[in-house]
Order: C-alpha cells, then sequence, then structure tokens
C-alpha cells in the first residue's frame, strides 16, 4: 500500500509547435495547470513532516522555483523555431544572442531569460513545447527536488500539464 499527495499550480504562457500541421502553429497561449503527484510507502515519523509524504508547501517551492518562476507569463519556444526566436533578439545580432542561449539548453536543458527586444520572458527549450514534452522536462526538474526535500521518502510518480480544461498530458513512471 502507498500514499499519494499532488499539488497543482496554474501558469499562464504563450508557446506554438512549429511542427504541427494545423492551428497550433500559430502563436497562442494557454492557461497551464500542472500537477505533480508524488508517493511514499510510509508517511514521516518524526520533525516538521510528521505523518506526511511531503510537506504540500516544500513541493509547492520547488513547482514555482522550476515552473512558474521562469514560465509564467512568458513565452516557450523550441530551439529549433529560429525564426520565431529572432523575433525575441533584443539586437541587430540575432546569431549571437542565439548562439548563447542555444549553448545555455543544451548544458542546463532549457534557457530563461528577459534579455529579449520587449524584455519579456522567454524560455527556450529542446524540444517542441507540446504538453507532452513539457510534462517530461518539468518531471525531470522535480524529481530530485521531491526527493531531497522529502527526506528520501517521496518520490514523484507523474506530472500532468493541462492545456486546456480538457486537454491533459502525463509522464511519469
Amino acid at each position: 500500500m502507498t500514499y499519494r499527495v499532488s499539488r497543482r499550480i496554474e501558469i499562464d504562457a504563450g508557446h506554438r509547435i512549429m511542427t504541427h500541421g494545423s492551428k497550433c502553429r500559430h502563436l497562442h497561449g494557454h492557461r497551464y495547470a500542472i500537477e505533480a503527484v508524488c508517493e511514499a510507502g510510509f508517511l514521516h515519523h518524526a520533525g516538521e513532516q510528521t505523518d506526511m509524504v511531503v510537506d504540500f508547501g516544500f513541493l509547492k517551492e520547488e513547482m514555482v522555483a522550476a515552473i512558474d518562476r521562469p514560465c509564467d507569463h512568458g513565452f516557450i519556444a523550441a530551439l529549433a523555431d529560429r525564426n520565431l526566436l529572432a523575433m525575441f533578439a533584443p539586437g541587430p545580432d540575432a546569431g549571437a544572442w542565439l548562439d548563447r542561449l542555444a549553448a545555455e539548453v543544451e548544458q542546463a536543458g532549457a534557457a530563461a531569460t528577459c534579455d529579449t527586444r520587449l524584455a519579456t520572458k522567454l524560455y527556450i527549450v529542446p524540444f517542441q513545447p507540446t504538453a507532452e514534452c513539457l510534462a517530461r522536462h518539468w518531471y525531470h526538474l522535480l524529481a530530485e527536488p521531491v526527493r531531497r526535500r522529502s527526506g528520501g521518502a517521496a518520490r514523484l510518480m507523474a506530472v500532468r500539464v493541462w492545456e486546456t480544461p480538457n486537454c491533459v498530458a502525463e509522464y511519469g513512471e
């Protein structure tokens, strides 16, 4: 038997799926809902998380750091979408700006910047920013913090990403 808890946050962000054959290839936005589902075989026996899988406040802090802070009220773009990214370039040398961000994506798995033409938030990922890929990406960002913040008691089972109230993607075990 296991215990499961989940925490949900919501963000507003734009994106486009450049490879999509229909309307999602256009710039648009969503009110994303992101849920992290955690599991443990036992509850903490002592300390500030007594009788918990993981403190909901800890889980929220990690979700805000990994998802809300870099993405809320921003634009999520694929690194391969060079024409779109060039529109965000802050100066005439878009190539150098893109190369710097590409190096960060290569090293860290994503790049978050406000160094854009209109000083807007931009989050660049090495994949098409579909709900499925975002669920996988955020799962990998949250798995270790969940383990650490729970003292090793909990593990992240899944991350669910709703693009609309009717459409959800899930990645997990």
